[in-house]
This record gives structure tokens, sequence and C-alpha cells, in this order.
């Protein structure tokens, strides 16, 4: 598939999203958003800045920016194809949902893929684009009437909060200048083109 041929920067943005496969439920429960969370923390956070987030019942939203300072150890820099350098920040991607796709299975009592291979990704190539993308991951609750502000699986509430995050708040809410106006922002709705699966 073209995707695959098309890997991840160093220092650029991406939207990163996935749903289950035909549209199935990812998360049936509080301990499943929980635990991809954590595993997010682990797999992820190494290799990304993760901005914002939201977790919906059978699709997820990341806007991160692959982390240039990822040292050229880590990046197996000698190695060709799926193990090349260029290749390193879409492999932890991958492993990520693998190793949460074979957690729910534990738990769930089924087998075999969970989620869509291989995962949506678009570069963010502009400041307004980037801004209307924050506000369109954290709206994806409106869709199932559940409020930006009372949503528990998004970023949102974490950085509107002064409780320790591992997101990038303070980068967050620069790009709309300050607190008030990023909460502003996101009570009108955004084009809801910006992803389609």
């Amino acid at each position: 598939m073209q995707i695959r041929k098309q890997p991840l920067e160093s220092s650029c943005f991406y939207h990163i999203y996935n749903r289950g496969i035909n549209g199935q439920p990812i998360f049936l429960k509080d301990e499943h958003f929980i635990f991809f969370l954590q595993k997010t923390k682990y797999y992820l956070l190494p290799y990304f800045e993760v901005y914002t987030y939201c977790l919906m019942s059978n699709h997820f939203h990341f806007l991160l920016r692959a982390k240039e300072s990822v040292q050229a150890s880590i990046l197996n820099a000698d190695k060709t194809g799926l193990h090349s350098a260029n290749k390193v920040y879409s492999k932890q991607i991958g492993k990520m949902i693998s190793s949460y796709t074979q957690a729910f299975n534990k738990m769930e009592s089924r087998h075999g893929p969970l989620l869509e291979s291989p995962f949506k990704r678009l570069k963010v190539d502009s400041e307004s684009y980037l801004r209307n993308l924050i506000i369109y991951i954290h709206q994806n609750p409106l869709d199932i009437g559940i409020s930006v502000n009372n949503y528990e699986y998004s970023s949102y509430k974490a950085i509107i909060s002064d409780r320790y995050t591992v997101l990038e708040r303070t980068e967050v809410i620069s790009y709309f200048d300050d607190i008030e106006n990023f909460k502003f922002c996101h009570r009108n709705r955004v084009d809801d083109t910006l992803s389609k699966f």
C-alpha cells in the first residue's frame, strides 16, 4: 500500500488515527481506554511529543510530533527496510497497536486483528491546519452527544488544567495565544473532513 511508503519524518507533526476493523469497537470498558493510554506512554513518548488525543469507542486520534532527538543507536541507522531509521516512528506506532490488540484479545477471549492496517497518517503542513486539527480531535465526542468539557478520554481536560501531564500543554495553548481563547475556539464546530476513514 502507498501509505507504507510514506515514512514519518522527524520534527514533523502528524495526525495519526485508526479505527476498529469494520468500525467495530476497540474499547469496551474504562479499563481498555486506560490500558491503551498506558501503552501510548510506553511506546510513543520516547519517540514522539504528544499534543492532543481522543479515544472513541471504535477509533482514536493523536496529534504527534516526531522527536528529532531520538538517538541514532535506537534508530538502527545501519539497517534497511522496515528496520531502517526512517521507519522507526511508524514501527513504534505499530508496536503500540499490536501490543494493545494482543492484550485486548486476551482480556476479551478473542483472536485476530482489532484495528485496520495500516494506521492512517496525515502530515500537518500549516499552523492553521494544526489549530483546526487540535479542535477537531477534541470535538469528536460531540458526535455521540457528549460535550468536549465532559469527555474523559481526550486531552482537552488535561490541557485546560494545571495538573501534571506528559502532553505538550504549553505549546498547544500557545497556538491559541492563551487558555481563554483555546476554550473559546473549541465552542465552534470545525470542518469534520480533516480525516476520513
